[in-house]
């Protein structure tokens, strides 16, 4: 065979490995987006730079404390992140950290929908106000860390209880990822936009500002007039009836939810206004 095509293989073959490590660490990075390993993370990439400068201008001293770091961290690591690891693992196991939406997603998808319809029309006729954001491509870890861990499947039972007025929780934030409620009690940041009507109050504020600062989808339920409103990228959009919950999430949510890979979903709020 003539050397050529000897080279073409090469070129297939290193084209094909390359591919494939990005992937990997694409896939990767998916999965720990909006959780605690993402700024671990971004701490290597500090660490490796700052090595790559100390070899580059022979910083002795330097290459030793990053050399040290480097050579412990990993154990640091295995320990910290213990719970992220044993998550990937477990998807690895189970196929899913490389598989596309299957049916079951699909399901997960329409239950979420519906749920979260279902609990707003609820409170929203009995007045119990609500704040609900919904994760989409931007991570919103930082908020979750601010609640108290619930970690249960979500239900419009689960979540119409956990606003329900006087229990320990619902002044706060409901954060969902996939089909799970994460935490609750979470908070959310206020917008300090001048252009928000004064009659709105503190959730709206908070709705607002969280569509401001990252791409989620936020649902509020006025405990003073039962209005169900939407905002996203700081927009909010206001009097949706039960049908128009419905469309306001599919239009918003499908694009995302049911692209190739597997999304996360996340749901946060804070009582008042």
């Amino acid at each position: 065979m003539p050397n050529g095509d000897f080279a073409i293989l090469d070129l297939l073959r290193i084209g094909v490995d390359i591919g494939l490590v990005w992937y990997v660490l694409y896939k990767l990075i998916m999965l720990i987006r909006g959780t605690k390993a993402i700024q671990l993370l971004k701490g290597i990439v500090v660490v490796f730079v700052i090595r790559l400068l100390s070899m580059l201008f022979e910083l002795q001293t330097l290459m030793w404390a990053t050399d040290q770091i480097i050579r412990w961290g990993v154990v640091v690591i295995f320990i910290l992140f213990q719970p992220e690891l044993r998550r990937a693992l477990e998807q690895i196991g189970r196929g899913n950290l490389f598989s596309r939406t299957t049916k079951s997603d699909e399901e997960k998808f329409d239950k979420l929908v519906t749920d979260i319809v279902h609990a707003c029309n609820y409170m929203a006729k009995r007045r119990i106000g609500a704040l609900i954001t919904i994760e989409r491509e931007t991570g919103i870890g930082e908020y979750i860390e601010t609640g108290i861990p619930i970690n249960g499947k979500l239900t419009h039972q689960l979540l119409t209880n956990i606003f329900t007025p006087n229990t320990p929780l619902h002044d706060g934030a409901v954060i969902i990822k996939e089909d799970e409620i994460v935490a609750a009690a979470c908070y959310l940041p206020l917008s300090e936009s001048p252009f928000i009507s004064k009659e709105l109050g503190t959730r709206h504020r908070a709705a607002m500002g969280i569509s401001e600062v990252t791409d989620a989808l936020t649902i509020v339920v006025s405990e003073e007039t039962g209005a169900i409103s939407g905002t996203k990228n700081g927009e909010l959009r206001r009097e949706l009836s039960q049908d128009g919950l419905r469309e306001y999430l599919l239009e918003n949510l499908t694009p995302s939810y049911r692209a190739s890979e597997k999304k996360t979903w996340k749901i946060g709020g804070r009582k008042h206004g």
